[in-house]
């Protein structure tokens, strides 16, 4: 089996992502649907740890293995939802939030791929939905 490196990762990734639209809807939706991502697990503890963390810990090997490109990137937007969520209004429901963005977001990356004409390449390999983030700042 080979690894990919970053730039394969990127440039395949690209390739369902060349339209205009589709390449600007996903700068704004990939970002959003991360933050959601992170906060709908952020009110989660495993063992006295947010869930959040874990997740984020679990997928850092990853981003790694890529490099430090990757790595920076990817350690970047993490800690600005971590930042967002350190200082989350208590008087803003987090979760109902988060879960709109999630959907909402969702639903606009759907619609850039059906003006691309192009299916999402997550569904030829989950690996993408890792890959995402790191387009939307690296591309």
């Amino acid at each position: 089996m080979t690894r990919k490196t970053l730039d394969q990762w990127l440039t395949e990734y690209s390739l369902s992502h060349r339209h205009p639209a589709n390449r600007a809807v996903h700068t704004v939706c990939v970002p959003v649907i991360l933050f959601a991502l992170i906060a709908l697990l952020w009110s989660v503890e495993i063992a006295g740890v947010r869930a959040a963390y874990l997740v984020m810990i679990a997928v850092a090997p990853f981003y790694l293995r890529l490099g430090t490109r990757a790595t920076v990137a990817m350690a970047a937007q993490l800690a600005v939802c971590v930042l967002i969520l350190a200082f989350w209004p208590a008087t803003v429901p987090l979760r109902p939030v988060a879960l709109g963005l999630f959907v909402i977001a969702w639903i606009g990356q759907f619609i850039g791929h059906a003006i691309e004409g192009r299916r999402p390449k997550f569904f030829q390999d989950l690996t993408f939905l890792l890959i995402g983030p790191l387009w939307v700042v690296l591309k």
